[in-house]
C-alpha cells in the first residue's frame, strides 16, 4: 500500500495527491444568508487577458484581438468580450458569496456597454430573495466600470445546507 498522501498503480511511480481541503474551502450555508448580503470583486482588464480568453474560449472574432478592424466599429476600437466580464460574477459566486460548495444553476445577462483595455470592472453580486424548497439563493449581479453599469442579471444558486434537510 503507498504511504498516505501518494497513489500509485502497479508498474507506476507514487504521485503526490493534494490534501482534502474540503473542510476548509467550504463557503457560506445556506442558513448563513439574507437579503441584501453582498460582496465584489475589482479587476483591471488588460491586453493579456482578452487574448488569454480568446485563446480558452475560441471567440477570435476580430473586434476582441484587432484594433485596426475594431476602430471601425461602433465601439470604435477594440473592446473585451462580455463573456470575460461574466466571469467575473462567476467568480464572486464560486469564491465569495456563497463560495465553494455553491453550484451555478441559471444565470440571465444583459450587457449594457463596452469594456477596454485599461478599464477596472467592479463586479458586485447581491442576495435578492429564496427559492426555499430547493436550497436556493436568487442573486442580482452587476458590473461596472467607474459609475457605468455594463452588465447585468440574475443568478440562481443552490447552496448547500448546513444540516442537510430530511425530506
Amino acid at each position: 500500500m503507498p504511504p498516505e498522501g501518494s497513489v500509485a498503480r502497479k508498474g507506476e511511480k507514487q504521485k503526490p495527491v493534494p490534501p482534502d481541503l474540503s473542510s476548509t474551502l467550504q463557503g457560506l450555508f445556506y442558513e448563513d444568508l439574507h437579503v441584501g448580503l453582498s460582496a465584489i470583486y475589482s479587476r483591471t482588464v488588460e491586453a493579456g487577458d482578452i487574448s488569454a480568453f480568446a485563446g480558452v474560449s475560441g471567440d477570435t472574432n476580430p473586434l476582441h484581438l484587432s484594433e485596426d478592424y475594431a476602430r471601425d466599429t461602433l465601439f470604435g476600437g477594440r473592446i473585451a468580450h462580455g463573456m470575460l466580464s461574466a466571469g467575473y460574477i462567476s467568480t464572486v459566486i464560486g469564491t465569495r458569496l456563497p463560495g465553494p460548495g455553491c453550484i451555478y444553476v441559471s444565470q440571465s445577462l444583459r450587457f449594457k456597454g463596452p469594456v477596454r483595455c485599461g478599464d477596472t470592472v467592479n463586479t458586485r453580486v447581491a442576495v435578492t430573495g429564496f427559492i426555499e424548497e430547493k436550497d436556493r439563493a436568487i442573486m442580482w449581479c452587476e458590473c461596472f466600470v467607474d459609475d457605468t453599469v455594463i452588465l447585468e442579471g440574475e443568478a440562481i444558486i443552490q447552496v448547500p445546507r448546513r444540516i442537510p434537510r430530511e425530506d
